[in-house]
């Protein structure tokens, strides 16, 4: 298998089961599909949820940090919503339940990284000022999955809805796509970019 998943953190992955098992939270939960479905669920595919804080200007390489780990929510048959945990000053805590077109599109993603031969850290990149969610596939596999930069010859595959003129499940190295999302982000005071997505 191609990919090798990091595991997530434990207290995360517990604090999604909570959350399922609680019939207030999944009921409370906005999301139709969670609401609806009928058998087990289950948290699959941690992914830790990583967010760009500087495109590498001058020579700099691109900065990022952890916002998260998101957890597609699976029932028989497919995923039908995900789950955001957060880091606060306890620990790893459950943060929200979510469905929308990014379940379906990180799940093909993942398919087809799966099936390419090289292997890959699977990661989710967060470009705020895009609007923009891409499966970050990063090189090195036994890499500590709460840190690092996209390398050069790291892939980010945009996930849809992709922004205009960015081809969503196309990979792309980080060395050619990096130059057009810098180009699409308006120039500011400075190099830092926005909140997380």
């Amino acid at each position: 298998m191609p990919l090798h998943v990091p595991p997530a953190p434990a207290p995360a992955l517990r604090s999604v089961l909570a959350a399922l098992g609680s019939p207030t939270a999944v009921r409370e939960a906005r999301t139709p599909a969670l609401r609806s479905v009928q058998g087990p669920l289950s948290p699959e595919h941690p992914l830790p949820v990583h967010v760009l804080d500087r495109i590498g200007r001058d020579g700099l390489a691109p900065t990022t940090r952890l916002a998260g780990w998101r957890f597609l929510i699976r029932s028989t048959e497919r995923a039908v919503a995900a789950a955001d945990t957060m880091l606060t000053p306890d620990g790893w805590a459950f943060s929200h339940f979510f469905e929308g077109p990014y379940i379906a599109s990180t799940e093909l993603a993942l398919r087809h990284a799966d099936a390419a031969a090289t292997p890959y850290q699977p990661r989710l990149l967060s470009i705020p000022e895009l609007y923009m969610l891409a499966l970050w596939l990063h090189g090195d596999t036994e890499a500590d999955a709460s840190g690092g930069s996209p390398a050069p010859a790291d892939l980010l595959v945009p996930l849809a809805p992709a922004p205009p003129g960015i081809a969503a499940h196309r990979p792309h190295r980080v060395a050619d796509l990096l130059p057009v999302i810098t180009t699409r982000i308006a120039p500011g005071p400075g190099p830092l970019l926005g909140s997380p997505a």
